[in-house]
């Protein structure tokens, strides 16, 4: 469970770094002795072990080390602090399936085959096909243990797509992004196998909260490989809708609606649980040889003017747009790099990186040799996440297929949207407008020259994503996926063969 007390001391442990903000390292970083013993150790260590952090929907004005100023995030502050914290950090797309796979197979969302949110019946999304090459079967080339803990959204367990068949060693959470919407569902898998979760009916707030199961099996898993190798990608729900929690804590009297309340101590939740995940890796003795990385999967997730984008703030960064869209309020994400004695202890960057430059990034520092049909449209950010200049490259491409497709390209400061095929192409100048409130595409035609020419050639035509708009086959099997979902959340379905949760424990 998450009571109050647990809430309240991951608040106030680190709340001292808080108030002194996310741009101070601390002092022992400077000391040379301890340098110098943790370069020592690290010679004796092992390849260095990665972990990703994925909080669905979490944004940057969610944070207090970007600027929030009613949710408390103390450990995630005090990660910035200890860390590295990034302003133009760039997601894969602007939704949940085609932002994931985008990390896990190195590629941006002209290439990735996975470029939308797209619904199989009766459970899950399109699965990744056999021929991708993902980090985690990069990982176990290597050598190394392997898992992903969350939402993982990328293929049913019978497809080709399933985590089992695409280098994980283990899996626990949600299969299907559609399940994933209760925080108290009736069901949830270890590896394969689904286990029962008692006291729920996967249509209210219930006794089993997802999350403390998978944050706890997470930890023991940590526990059990932390000596060897590990590559982990942690894909937490939170603060994705709907908004349940177990416990509102410190939330529970404020004036605000219950939805506010449970956002706010979701976000919160998604703290407490990176400290424990930094804390164990301390005790573990492994945090000086761990990258993490933690980011959200999108930019901000609510339209400004709402309920909850007005109450929090969410847009305090001052860019335009949010999930679903092509504007740098929908692409930029909160995220941190924390390596303690290796990144930068309270830097703070502006220059822009992407999902797909994870994968490079992990084949470099794991000494990997990928296997046959590796590709990557990323750049190794090992140099510039210990603290040296972003890799130079030529443009950053996103596509995202609703209904109607839409695209957007970087290239330099230069930012271009189209929103569907056959609409203008907007041209902002990030250097001078961030925000991106005025388009000067009629002033520089050659700019809008440039920024066409990339969207044709970073595209690769792919008969699940054409450009002209969403197929006949993806709307039906899109509604047949839902109608089956809210029939069996109607009837608190579980699958026939789920065993009760002590069998697993």
């Amino acid at each position: 469970m998450f009571p109050s007390l647990v809430l309240l001391r991951s608040i106030a442990l680190p709340f001292t770094l808080t108030l002194l903000g996310c741009g101070i390292a601390r002092a022992q970083s400077a000391n040379p002795v301890v340098a110098e013993s943790a370069t020592a150790s690290k010679a004796t260590q092992s390849p260095p072990n990665f972990i990703f952090v994925l909080s669905d929907d979490i944004a940057q004005g969610d944070l207090g080390c970007y600027g929030q100023k009613l949710i408390q995030t103390p450990r995630l502050d005090q990660m910035a602090a200890e860390g590295t914290r990034y302003l133009q950090a760039y997601c894969g797309t602007s939704v949940c399936a085609p932002s994931r796979s985008s990390f896990f197979t190195g590629l941006h969302t002209g290439h990735c085959p996975v470029r939308g949110n797209y619904e199989v019946p009766p459970e899950g999304q399109l699965p990744l096909p056999d021929q991708t090459v993902t980090i985690a079967e990069v990982a176990k080339s290597a050598g190394y243990a392997t898992s992903t803990f969350g939402k993982w959204g990328m293929g049913y367990f019978d497809s080709s797509g399933s985590p089992l068949k695409q280098g994980v060693d283990h899996f626990f959470g949600y299969n299907c992004q559609r399940h994933a919407h209760s925080y108290f569902p009736t069901y949830l898998y270890d590896d394969d196998q689904a286990f029962l979760l008692p006291g729920n009916d996967g249509q209210t707030v219930g006794k089993t909260y997802a999350q403390e199961l998978i944050q706890n099996d997470m930890i023991a898993w940590l526990r059990q490989h932390a000596d060897q190798p590990f590559m982990m990608f942690y894909a937490i729900t939170l603060p994705h809708g709907r908004h349940e929690i177990d416990d509102l804590g410190i939330y529970a009297d404020k004036p605000w609606s219950q939805t506010q309340k449970s956002y706010a101590a979701q976000v919160t939740r998604v703290d407490s649980d990176m400290g424990q995940l930094m804390d164990t890796l301390r005790e573990l003795n492994v945090a000086e040889n761990t990258l993490v990385v933690f980011s959200g999967d999108n930019g901000s997730s609510f339209n400004p003017n709402s309920e909850m984008g007005g109450l929090f703030d969410q847009a305090s960064n001052g860019l335009r747009g949010y999930k679903r869209g092509m504007y740098e309020g929908a692409l930029r994400q909160a995220a941190m790099a924390w390596w303690p004695g290796t990144v930068p202890a309270g830097r703070v960057d502006h220059s822009p990186w992407a999902f797909w430059d994870l994968m490079p990034t992990f084949v470099e520092l794991s000494g990997a040799t990928p296997p046959a049909g590796y590709e990557t449209d990323g750049k190794s950010l090992v140099s510039f996440f210990k603290g040296g200049p972003a890799p130079q490259r030529d443009y950053f491409y996103w596509e995202l297929h609703p209904e109607k497709p839409i695209q957007a390209a970087r290239f330099g400061e230069w930012k271009a949207v189209r929103n569907g095929i056959n609409t203008p192409t907007e041209l902002y100048d990030l250097a001078s407008d961030p925000g991106e409130q005025m388009n000067v595409a009629d002033q520089y035609p050659d700019r809008v020259a440039q920024a066409e020419q990339i969207f044709r050639t970073a595209h690769r035509p792919d008969p699940n994503w054409p450009l002209a708009g969403r197929s006949e086959k993806h709307r039906r099997t899109a509604k047949q996926a839902w109608q089956i979902t809210r029939q069996r959340v109607k009837d608190q379905w579980a699958p026939a063969d789920a065993v009760t949760l002590e069998s697993i424990e």
